[in-house]
C-alpha cells in the first residue's frame, strides 16, 4: 500500500463513474420508453371512445 499512486485511483474512480452513468443513461432512456408507450395507449384508448361514441351518436358532434 505504500506505493499506492492517487493518479491511478483517480482514474479508477473517473472509469467507474463513468460506467455507473452509462448504466443510469440506459436505465433512463428505457423508463422514458415505457412512459412514452403507456401515454400513447392511454391517447389510443381516448380516442377509440371518442370514435365509439362518434359513431354511436350517429356522427353528431
Amino acid at each position: 500500500m505504500e506505493n499506492l499512486l492517487w493518479g491511478d485511483v483517480l482514474v479508477q474512480f473517473v472509469y467507474l463513474l463513468i460506467l455507473v452513468l452509462i448504466v443510469m443513461l440506459f436505465v433512463s432512456v428505457f423508463r422514458s420508453q415505457a412512459k412514452r408507450q403507456k401515454q400513447l395507449d392511454r391517447i389510443e384508448k381516448k380516442i377509440d371512445q371518442l370514435n365509439s361514441r362518434q359513431n354511436n351518436d350517429g356522427g353528431l358532434y
